[in-house]
């Protein structure tokens, strides 16, 4: 595919990094020169320096050939106004990054679609959905959902009490038959492990696991995790990730949101029904006692400034608050965060990068998920008719060094992945991997065609 990104920082960065090995001509326009360069270094691409609403500028990035367009600058207007315009130029499809969904209604996507932009996505959506996703089952770190959550990835950090402690893979599935689950991944410390049978469970682990939800909360109580009830919630920050989020988990929880901000205060008290603003630096301690910290039960730290919030989920943990996420924007900070004791680690980088990738997959690339403690990726494949994949079983096919398969779905039915079984034309397959295997793994996936 010939594919056109339009950024101006590390999403596009990251865009360009994930896509640069599976076998596309990719060009990167971004007003940053010193990025540019930078990304040159790193990466086999054309840049262009310039400002991606500029139709001689994309006409220099041959968008007249382009398969896709992706504008994820940090203003929407440039990137809506980049899409219209690579589309009247000729692209196949554009995609343009929007800061929410919310105030786009059915009427104005009908305008957009027809001045000719695809796809919209919004990082901020996004991010607000998956915290309280994760607000509801608070054990889990990370939980990815396939075929309509009948299938699911949970991480988990094994804590000292954890039964599984001390006791290999095959040893765990020897005491629990009856567990539906897969250890695909883990990371001890610094190092990232790709589990065999023989890898022995440690505490403080952090393992990801794919299972059905039926067995999620006795795979809770192996980790050693106990269920956290959650009441009350603080929240750090009321731009859009935090009013998002805020707008959500008011009617159900006992929600307060800390603020800055004076004048953003004043507009959320507003747009708010049951949510208590608070003006004030969440980095103060004394606040921080005044508003009951000790009786908060999740601790969410959204603001613009990674450091403020990894600083004040460090506070709360000290006072004892059972879950915390942290909105990290340093890619290089993610493992950090986690290692000091962050439980969950949002970032909108990752975010975004994941679901426009899938639309610049080949066909058989279902979805694509960047998992960046362990700077992997969890990949949902279909088998095509006749692919190699489908010849044999799991365990006689050379998958790439890095590759562990998950689970299976089959029409209705769902399967965790064992070495006897054969994949068939048309299963959809669930795999984790190590960066840079997608274009082996295609191969592996797609059709075959026989000439006579």
């Amino acid at each position: 595919m010939n594919i056109i990104i339009a950024g101006d920082g590390e999403v596009g960065f990251n865009l360009a990094e994930a896509l640069v090995n599976s076998n596309h001509n990719i060009f990167i326009i971004d007003p940053h020169e010193e990025l540019l360069k930078r990304i040159e270094s790193h990466a086999d691409l054309m840049t262009i320096v310039g400002e991606s609403n500029s139709v001689s500028v994309l006409r220099k990035a041959h968008v007249e050939r382009a398969d896709l367009v992706i504008s994820v600058l940090h203003d929407e207007s440039i990137n809506v106004l980049t899409a219209i315009l690579a589309k009247k130029l000729g692209a196949k499809k554009v995609i343009a990054r929007v800061n929410t969904l919310n105030h786009i209604s059915d009427d104005i996507k009908k305008v957009y679609e027809e001045l000719g932009i695809d796809i919209f996505i919004s990082p901020e959506d996004i991010a607000a959905n998956e915290i309280v996703s994760l607000i509801h089952q608070a054990q889990v770190i990370e939980k990815l959902d396939y075929h309509e959550g009948k299938l699911t990835v949970y991480s988990f950090k094994i804590e000292p009490e954890a039964p599984l402690i001390g006791k290999t893979l095959n040893q765990i599935n020897d005491e629990y038959p009856h567990l539906e689950f897969r250890v695909v991944s883990m990371r001890r410390g610094n190092e990232r492990i790709i589990p065999s049978g023989d890898t022995f469970i440690q505490n403080d682990d952090l393992v990801y696991i794919i299972s059905k939800p039926r067995f999620f909360n006795e795979l809770t109580l192996l980790s050693g995790k106990k269920k956290i009830e959650v009441n009350n919630i603080m929240m750090v920050g009321g731009g859009r990730v935090g009013k998002l989020a805020a707008l959500k988990l008011e009617s159900d929880y006992n929600l307060k949101v800390i603020e800055i901000d004076y004048n953003r205060c004043e507009v959320l008290t507003e747009m708010f029904e049951n949510a208590l603003v608070i003006h004030g630096d969440a980095r103060d301690i004394e606040l921080l006692k005044d508003e009951d910290i000790r009786n908060v039960d999740v601790f969410i730290a959204v603001t613009e400034d990674t450091e403020t919030n990894i600083l004040t989920c460090l506070h709360a943990r000290k006072f004892g608050v059972k879950k915390t996420f942290a909105l990290v924007e340093n890619l290089n900070y993610i493992e950090i965060a986690q290692s000091v004791g962050i439980d969950t680690v949002i970032n909108k980088k990752l975010i975004a990068s994941s679901y426009i990738l899938q639309y610049a997959m080949g066909a058989q690339v279902k979805s694509l998920k960047r998992l960046g403690g362990i700077h992997a990726e969890m990949l949902e494949l279909i088998a095509r008719p006749g692919s190699l994949v489908t010849k044999n079983t799991i365990q006689n096919i050379r998958f790439p060094e890095g590759t562990i398969i998950g689970g299976i779905t089959r029409g209705e039915e769902d399967y965790i992945a064992v070495g006897d079984f054969q994949i068939r034309e048309n299963d959809k397959v669930i795999i984790f991997s190590l960066p840079g295997n997608l274009p082996k793994l295609e191969k592996l996936f797609q059709k075959k065609t026989y000439l006579f």
